[in-house]
C-alpha cells in the first residue's frame, strides 16, 4: 500500500515538479520507513522552496532525532523566521513551541 502511496506521489511530482506539497508529502511518505531519503526531500524542500513552512518543523524534528543538533536549532530558527515574515501565526507558534521543547531537551 506505501509503494503504491509513493508511485502515485512521485506521479504527482513528475506532473508538476514545482509544488513543494508533492515533494512535501513524499517526504512524509519516507518518515517513518526510510529516513535518508526522507532527509534527502525536505532539504530539498529547504533549498528549493524556502516558504514552504511545514518542512520546518519536520526536517528540524528529523536532525534532532539523528543527533544533528546545530541543524535542528539552525532550522527551528529559520522556520520561525520565517513564519512571522509570512505572518502565519500558527506555524509561528507551533515552532516556537517544538523549538522550546528542543532547548529544554540539550540542557
Amino acid at each position: 500500500m506505501q509503494e503504491e502511496r509513493l508511485k502515485i506521489l512521485f506521479d504527482y511530482l513528475e506532473e508538476e515538479p514545482n509544488d513543494p506539497f508533492n515533494i512535501y508529502a513524499i517526504a512524509m511518505e519516507y518518515l517513518n520507513k526510510d529516513i535518508v531519503r526522507a532527509k534527502f526531500y525536505l532539504e530539498k524542500l529547504l533549498v528549493e522552496h524556502p516558504d514552504y513552512i511545514p518542512t520546518y518543523y519536520h526536517a528540524a524534528a528529523l536532525y534532532f532525532e539523528n543527533g544533528e543538533f546545530e541543524k535542528a536549532e539552525n532550522t527551528f530558527k529559520a522556520g520561525i523566521e520565517k513564519a512571522h515574515q509570512k505572518k502565519s501565526m500558527k506555524a509561528f507558534d507551533e515552532l516556537k513551541r517544538a523549538y522550546r521543547m528542543f532547548l529544554d531537551e540539550m540542557e
